[in-house]
């Protein structure tokens, strides 16, 4: 155990002494994640040593980050790397020497990168851009709200103090991966996933310290990389898997340069490669057994569903009311998890969805000429051009993913 991590634990043992862990905290600190039991042989390099990722962090980032935290250099930090945005862009000058050898070594793509299989990523990403920004949203989304360890991170830390910037951050990712130079000079996708890790970095320093968070957590050390991992598999393992469930067909080169552009992209997070999936079955074997099993309701994850529903509410998009985004969540998510979240059966739009969905994406993708009402076929593209919007809208001023320096310091 690193001197970083001794320092979590030694804070965490103040902060608990303080206080007397509720109801909910105590819940959470038996409810371990199940023992690590898939393989690296179903990995990106097909070796590794197996070890537990719930007990593994990112090193190389938590103690330049750390670093740059205490010393009081965050905000300085922050503006020189607001106007990095590019992938080949060089790294602008003033930044501290092991900070700026951290980015220029984590900046670098994995010597396994597919130049071929990110372009036909692209491909796919252009078929089915309509989907995969109603899926990022609802089954990647709202499913982080019932991740436990996910949920609670978020609000305790300063995303959950801004959820729409955290948000537009978080869309960010979703819009960089899937746009047609991500990987390229002149993409961001780089910029986006090192700035990221490094947010990560900033997170696990901070969370430790707030007793909120403590006493809720059953970790010591927030975002380790199995959790990474379930979070990257609530994003194109779900999308996938709905993909899959919708009947959408996919040309076995796009489905493997979509999964690729994703493992790219759990590598730049700083996620060892000995984790990252080789195939969509081994993806979802691993999902069977870090995510499915743990999602769970959390009062952190309710409130912040409860938020992300009303998010639409500030834009003049009238299919984005609070009743439309919870039929869609139950719709995508399933009637468990929406009753988790207390989001109830809206009598119009889930039937509508549950009968017509189908149809609309079979008609979309050809395979249908006929089966369900022009004016319903019209109000499904519209939900769907209304929601990208949604997203886009958090795009048209530059956003800039960085370190936070507080956590969140409001709680309701």
């Amino acid at each position: 155990m690193n001197q970083l991590n001794r320092e979590h634990l030694n804070r965490r043992a103040v902060l608990r002494a303080g206080g007397t862990l509720g109801a909910v905290g105590a819940l959470a600190s038996i409810t371990q994640a199940t023992p690590w039991t898939w393989s690296p042989a179903h990995s990106v390099p097909g070796v590794g040593s197996g070890t537990d990722p719930h007990a593994v962090w990112d090193d190389e980032a938590d103690q330049v980050i750390a670093r740059v935290i205490d010393s009081g250099q965050v905000e300085s930090v922050n503006a020189i790397l607001k106007n990095w945005r590019t992938n080949s862009q060089p790294l602008p000058a003033g930044l501290p020497s092991d900070l700026r050898d951290f980015i220029e070594h984590a900046r670098q793509l994995p010597a396994w990168t597919d130049h071929d299989k990110l372009a036909a990523a692209v491909r796919f990403n252009q078929k089915r851009g309509t989907y995969l920004g109603v899926l990022y949203g609802f089954a990647s989304g709202m499913m982080s709200t019932v991740i436990p360890k996910e949920a609670r991170a978020v609000y305790y830390s300063k995303g959950g103090w801004d959820l729409k910037d955290r948000i537009s951050k978080t869309a960010k990712l979703g819009y960089d991966i899937g746009s047609l130079n991500a990987y390229q000079p002149g993409g961001e996708m780089i910029v986006t996933c090192v700035k990221t890790r490094m947010a990560h970095a900033g997170v696990r320093h901070l969370l430790p310290r707030s007793a909120h968070w403590v006493r809720s957590a059953p970790e010591d050390v927030p975002i380790s990389q199995a959790d990474i991992m379930v979070t990257w598999h609530s994003l194109p393992t779900s999308v996938m898997r709905n993909l899959r469930k919708w009947k959408v067909p996919i040309a076995a080169d796009e489905s493997a340069g979509f999964l690729h552009s994703w493992q790219i992209t759990a590598h730049m997070l700083g996620v060892q490669d000995q984790y990252i999936p080789n195939s969509w079955d081994a993806a979802d074997a691993q999902a069977q057994q870090v995510l499915d099993p743990i999602l769970a309701p959390t009062p952190e994850g309710k409130k912040l569903a409860d938020m992300l529903l009303d998010l639409g509410m500030n834009l003049d998009l009238t299919l984005l009311s609070r009743g439309v985004l919870g039929a869609l969540t139950r719709f995508v998510l399933g009637d468990k998890i929406a009753n988790w979240l207390d989001i109830p059966r809206e009598p119009v739009w889930s039937p509508l969805l549950e009968t017509a969905w189908g149809p609309y994406v079979a008609i979309r993708e050809g395979l249908l000429t006929a089966g369900i009402p022009r004016e319903t076929y019209w109000l499904f593209d519209e939900f769907l051009r209304q929601f990208v919007l949604f997203y886009m809208a958090e795009l048209r001023m530059p956003i800039s993913i960085q370190i936070p320096y507080f956590n969140n310091p409001n709680y309701n």
